[in-house]
C-alpha cells in the first residue's frame, strides 16, 4: 500500500511555459523500425514501478487515521528520550512538557512537529516477547538444560572493527566455541535448569523471568554471548521437511522440539551456533530493558540494526502480507528504535517488542510480515 506526499512547489515550470510560448518547436523525426510482426501486437516498453515519494505529512502514512495518537505521543515521550540528536532532543523536551491530550490534540501536535521520510525498499518486520518459563534450581525430570553465567574466559577484544567476544586463555584470544561444545561440558555453577525448548527459546529473545515451584520468580537477564553467527532454525526445519512452508511459527518450532526432545531436537537447535550466557536477579515485574537502557513499551519499541539506526529513533512501520498462519493482517503504528538484536541487520528490518508472557509469545511468534519503514523527523 502506499500513499501520495506533498512535495515542494514547482514554480520553476512557469519559465517553461513561457519559452514554449516565445519558440515554435519543430516535431521530432521518426526513424522507422521494423514493422511489426502480423498477428501478433506491438511490442510494449515494460512498466516501471511507480517510486515512493522520499517524504510524508503524518496524514499521508498507511493507516494513520487509524493510530491511537495518544499512545503514539507516549511513545515519543518515553523512546526519544534517549536520543542523541539535538532537533529530536527539543522535540522530545517539547513532548514531555505538553501534558496529557485528547486524542484529537494529540495527532495534531504530532502532526505539527514531524515529517516522515521513507527508508529504502521492503524488508521484514518480525517480533519479540519476554517469556516466562518454569525453571528448577536442581536437575530433575525434563529440566535438563543449565541455565550458564557468562564464563571467565570469555572477553570482549576489538580486532579493529569493534569488540568481538572471545576465549582469552594465557594472554592468546581465540575464537569461543559454538553451541555444541559449550553444551558437551558439564557446567558446576548453574544459575537453575530449564526444558531445553525452553532454554533455547529464551537465548533467542535475551530475557525473560524463571518461575520456581514456590512461585518465587527471578529475571533471567542478558550477559553476554559466544561471539558465533545466529541462524533462525525456521528455514533449515522447512528445508528437512519437519516442518511446513508455511507452518513455522515460534510455537510450532517449540512444540517439534519438545516433541522431539533428545539428540533429535538437540541436533536442530545446534544449528544455530551463538550461545547467550545470563545473570539471574529478583522478577520486580517491570518491562525489561533493551539496549538503549530503558524499559521496553509493548507493542511500541523495536530491535533494529545499530549501524542502520540510532537507539531513541521513531519510525512509522506499515507492515502486510504475513507469511504465517494466523497472523495479524497488519502491523501499522509510531515506534521507537529501542534494542537490537543478532538477527537484526538491514535499514529496513525490524522486530517488534510484544511485551512478555503467553499471550505476548503466541502473538510474536506469527509475526513475519513485508515492511515498509518511515523515519520520523522534525518538521524544522
Amino acid at each position: 500500500m502506499r500513499r501520495t506526499a506533498f512535495h515542494p512547489g514547482v514554480a520553476a515550470f512557469a519559465a517553461l511555459i513561457l519559452a514554449a510560448c516565445a519558440t515554435r518547436v519543430p516535431p521530432p523525426v521518426e526513424t522507422p523500425g521494423a514493422p511489426p510482426v502480423p498477428g501478433q501486437p506491438a511490442e510494449q516498453p515494460p512498466e516501471r514501478p511507480t517510486p515512493r515519494p522520499l517524504v510524508y505529512g503524518l496524514p499521508d502514512l498507511p493507516g494513520w487515521a487509524q493510530e491511537d495518537h495518544r499512545a503514539a505521543l507516549e511513545a515519543v515521550k518515553t523512546g526519544c528520550q534517549s536520543s542523541k540528536d539535538a532537533a529530536l532532543a527539543e522535540v522530545c523536551r517539547k513532548a514531555r512538557h505538553a501534558g496529557d491530550m485528547k486524542p484529537a490534540e494529540a495527532r495534531a501536535w504530532l502532526e505539527s512537529h514531524f515529517v516522515a521520510r521513507a527508508l529504502g525498499e521492503e524488508g521484514v518486520l518480525t517480533a519479540y516477547f519476554a517469556p516466562v518459563y518454569e525453571a528448577r534450581f536442581s536437575r530433575r525430570d525434563e529440566f535438563t538444560a543449565p541455565v550458564r553465567a557468562k564464563p571467565a574466559d570469555l572477553e570482549m577484544i576489538d580486532l579493529g572493527d569493534g569488540p568481538v567476544p572471545a576465549r582469552v586463555t594465557g594472554g592468546k584470544a581465540a575464537a569461543y566455541p559454538d553451541r555444541a561444545a559449550i553444551e558437551a561440558v558439564e557446567t558446576d555453577k548453574p544459575l537453575a535448569w530449564m526444558r531445553p525448548e525452553d532454554l533455547f527459546f529464551l537465548q533467542i529473545q535475551g530475557s525473560g523471568v524463571l518461575v520456581l515451584p514456590d512461585g518465587k520468580r527471578f529475571k533471567a537477564l542478558y550477559s553476554g554471548h559466544n561471539g558465533q553467527p545466529f541462524l533462525g532454525v525456521a528455514k533449515p526445519m522447512r528445508e528437512q521437511g519437519l516442518l511446513a512452508d508455511s507452518d513455522t511459527s515460534a510455537e510450532k518450532i517449540r512444540t517439534w522440539l519438545a516433541e522431539h526432545r533428545g539428540p533429535e531436537a538437540d541436533a536442530v537447535m545446534q544449528l544455530n551456533r551463538r550461545y547467550v550466557f545470563f545473570h539471574l536477579k529478583p522478577d520486580d515485574g517491570s518491562e525489561p530493558r533493551g539496549a538503549a537502557n530503558i524499559p521496553l513499551p509493548p507493542g511500541r519499541a523495536i530491535a533494529v540494526d545499530p549501524s542502520q539506526h540510532s537507539y531513541g529513533g521513531l519510525y512509522w512501520i506499515d507492515a502486510d502480507a504475513p507469511k504465517l498462519n494466523g497472523a495479524f493482517p497488519a502491523y501499522r503504528r509510531l515506534v521507537a528504535a529501542l534494542d537490537t538484536g543478532g538477527a537484526i541487520k538491514g535499514a529496513v528490518r525490524a522486530d517488534l517488542y510484544m511485551g512478555s508472557g503467553p499471550a505476548a509469545g503466541l502473538e510474536a511468534g506469527r509475526v513475519r510480515h513485508a515492511l515498509r519503514l518511515y523515519r520520523l523527523v522534525p518538521r524544522d
